[in-house]
């Protein structure tokens, strides 16, 4: 997501400040962020990383994990999925797994961290313009990570739409991300957005590729306004 770009790259620094620790970030392909391949799918027009930087990429990889490694707080703040109901949820179809998004929309998913993770495969690969990484535990806590940095979030869908392969189904929404930064300048963050969700046979999301309105290099830029 924009905020991810925004928050990763600028609260680095105030944590290691914190902490007193000066850290060197090497990322290998054993890393829990990874690079994944660039396949995507076919009813998608354009890949999440294009145009992006190389170093932009690596970059906010790295520095989500070591952020993530420095945040000590954050899951207890709030919510996990597992609070919210002790029910399974199962998806029979495309419908149904449209109606879970939508419900995840009315919850702000994107800035609220809860989600209905058991429409997602276990490995599921989450993709956007800087980074690709693989596993649905790893995006729940990124989301949750990133939630107490928020103020006045909200994520509004506009539209969802479904289509289909001779292999595959898919699911595109379109949404605005909307919000404010707790930094002592306020920053906002407002950015257009969208998402293909790919489905497997058992109706399951295998990618979650996000694609936004402006480059990753503008989506930064905001937190300095």
């Amino acid at each position: 997501m924009a905020v991810t770009v925004a928050l990763t790259l600028s609260l680095t620094q105030q944590r290691k400040k914190m902490a007193g620790v000066t850290c060197q970030i090497s990322i290998s392909s054993s890393a829990t962020v990874r690079r994944v391949g660039h396949h995507r799918p076919r009813c998608f027009s354009g890949s999440p990383e294009k145009k992006t930087p190389a170093v932009l990429k690596w970059a906010v990889g790295g520095v989500t994990e070591l952020l993530r490694l420095f945040s000590v707080s954050s899951s207890s703040s709030i919510s996990t999925n597992k609070d919210r109901s002790n029910s399974v949820v199962t998806a029979r179809d495309v419908d149904d797994v449209m109606g879970i998004l939508r419900s995840d929309y009315g919850n702000a998913y994107f800035v609220t961290g809860i989600f209905t993770s058991e429409i997602y495969s276990d490995d599921c690969i989450f993709a956007d313009p800087t980074i690709s990484f693989q596993g649905t535990k790893l995006y729940e806590r990124n989301l949750r990570l990133l939630v107490p940095f928020l103020e006045d979030a909200s994520i509004e869908l506009q539209n969802m739409d479904k289509s289909e392969s001779s292999q595959r189904d898919y699911i595109t929404a379109t949404w605005k991300l909307r919000t404010y930064l707790k930094f002592p300048w306020r920053p906002l963050i407002s950015i257009d957005g969208s998402t293909v969700y790919e489905l497997d046979r058992d109706f399951k999301i295998v990618r979650h590729v996000e694609s936004w309105s402006v480059s990753a290099v503008e989506a930064i830029r905001q937190i300095f306004i």
